[in-house]
């Protein structure tokens, strides 16, 4: 008879803020970057789309044109790349979710996106922050402190 092994030691807190704060920075700053791409795309001509059969039919011109515009985004570095970096902060999440708890998790890394969102579009776009989008920010930010405290207590 075998002793039972005693229980895994939790990883150190540094891990899970660490992580967090990845997938924060993968989904809140890529997302001006691939909205930027999106609006500056120009799609492309695709000689299939001119056919006789795609213009008759409205089903074809749409199926066409949607699936010739989502393949001229994905050829698009400047759309690919930041997309390819927030499905990667999805791996990511669905990686943390198994470890940490999840009552925390979600609205810590929802925030830590949402603000991660207004820096990139301060950077991307030039855009302003706005005092309701800093007292919001404090807001949300003191909300996920108090839960944090709530199940440390």
């Amino acid at each position: 008879m075998t002793p039972p092994s005693p229980p895994a030691a939790a990883p150190p807190a540094i891990n899970y803020v660490l992580s967090f704060l990845l997938v924060g920075l993968a989904w809140g700053l890529t997302t001006p970057f691939i909205r930027r791409a999106a609006r500056t795309h120009r799609r492309g001509t695709h000689a299939r789309l001119a056919t006789a059969a795609v213009q008759q039919s409205w089903w074809r011109r749409r199926a066409y044109g949607g699936f010739y515009a989502a393949l001229d985004l994905l050829r698009n570095p400047r759309y690919a790349v930041p997309l390819v970096v927030n499905l990667t902060g999805s791996v990511w999440f669905f990686l943390l979710i198994g470890k940490a708890e999840l009552s925390l998790t979600v609205p810590i890394v929802n925030t830590l996106a949402f603000l991660f969102t207004v820096v990139g579009e301060w950077w991307v776009e030039g855009k302003v922050i706005s005092r309701d989008t800093m007292i919001g920010t404090v807001l949300s930010v003191g909300g996920i402190a108090l839960c944090v405290h709530s199940k440390n207590v």
